[in-house]
């Protein structure tokens, strides 16, 4: 494999999840960030704590979608996976789905996807490599 075609993968990685995690923070724009509140405050956090749901859903997705400081972006979005699983899917982990597959596949999609971009970088076709 070449360089190039690596350098592609990160981009099509990058894009990917940057677009479909972006689409979750507009929503959070419109309709607000209370239910995640709630469920902060269920876990004893504190809700305020639901307004950084605006980094890992907007900023982040934003940092890779550009390319720069990809692997903060990726960061913001593993964390925000973390909490999102934790407060709305936990009672999925161990779940399967009606369909067959993990009941939390797509958010392991996104959090692997984020884990892997903070270990490989953003690659050459980006604004800067970080």
């Amino acid at each position: 494999m070449t360089r190039t075609n690596s350098d592609l993968g990160r981009l099509l990685l990058r894009v990917t999840l940057g677009v479909c995690i972006l689409f979750h923070g507009i929503a959070k724009i419109q309709g607000g960030v209370d239910g995640i509140a709630q469920g902060l405050t269920a876990l004893g956090l504190p809700g305020f704590i639901a307004y950084g749901v605006y980094l890992g859903e907007i900023v982040g997705p934003l940092l890779l979608i550009v390319g720069w400081f990809s692997r903060l972006g990726a960061g913001l979005i593993a964390i925000n996976m973390v909490f999102a699983i934790a407060i709305a899917h936990r009672a999925d982990v161990f779940k399967i789905s009606e369909h067959g597959g993990w009941a939390i596949e797509l958010q392991a999609i996104y959090l692997m996807a984020a884990i892997a971009l903070v270990l490989m970088g953003a690659g050459r076709f980006a604004i800067n490599e970080r």
